[in-house]
Parts: structure tokens; C-alpha cells; sequence
């Protein structure tokens, strides 16, 4: 499997733990100690403060929320590093599309530690309507 189909893979497991609400999946990926900035603009660093927001947001206000998501580009500062950006889209619960376009876009930065990719940090920002 190429870096970048896995990388794709990672972004996938991110969706389906979002669409199922399992905070585990969804932060699969990240890093020990990652930065995540949630579409609202809060700061998240390290895994115990990801997890903690995550289970909350999907256990409340995103327990009935489900996205798709498209990784649309994909770009390598060093071998071990790279940055990937996706969009979402809001769907239902069937994965029949809301919007027209997305509503949300996200920046993640990846690092490879011991052949696998992991989030280092990601930047989420609403799309404004």
C-alpha cells in the first residue's frame, strides 16, 4: 500500500469512528502528543484532551451528525512528514448528501513513526454558508 493510500485509510477511520460515534476509531491515529483545533477554534494537546472532547461531542451536539469525507490533496515535506487536506461533507445517516458543497475543510499535518502514519495535528475550520 502506497503512503498516500494510507494516509487515505487514516482519514477514513477518522469518518466511519465519527459516523459511529466510537471516539477509539476516530482517534486512532493521532498522536501521543498532537495538536487538534476543532472547526469551533478549540485547542486540543495530547491524546487524553482529543479523546475527552471527542467522546463528549459525540455522546452530545455530533451524536446525530454524520460526514463524508474527501482527502483532495496530499503533500510530502520530507518522506516522513506530510500534509493532507479534506473536505466534508454532511450527510445523512444513509450517507445521502445535505449539502451541495462542503462544510467543512481540514488541514492535518502527518508524521511516520515506525511505518505508520500518524496525526501530528490537524486544523479544522467550518466553511461558512
Amino acid at each position: 500500500m502506497s503512503d498516500i493510500d494510507e494516509i487515505r485509510r487514516v482519514v477514513a477511520d477518522v469518518e466511519r469512528g465519527f459516523n459511529t460515534n466510537d471516539a477509539a476509531l476516530m482517534n486512532k491515529h493521532v498522536a501521543p502528543d498532537a495538536t487538534l483545533v476543532s472547526a469551533m477554534g478549540v485547542r486540543l494537546v495530547g491524546i487524553d484532551e482529543v479523546m475527552a472532547a471527542s467522546e463528549a461531542g459525540l455522546a452530545g451536539p455530533l451524536a446525530d451528525q454524520y460526514a463524508r469525507y474527501e482527502v483532495k490533496d496530499v503533500r510530502f515535506v520530507r518522506p516522513d512528514v506530510a500534509l493532507a487536506y479534506k473536505e466534508a461533507y454532511a450527510v445523512t445517516a444513509d450517507g445521502e448528501p445535505i449539502d451541495v458543497d462542503h462544510t467543512m475543510c481540514a488541514l492535518y499535518v502527518l508524521a511516520k513513526e515506525d511505518g505508520r502514519w500518524l496525526i501530528a495535528a490537524r486544523q479544522n475550520t467550518l466553511v461558512p454558508r
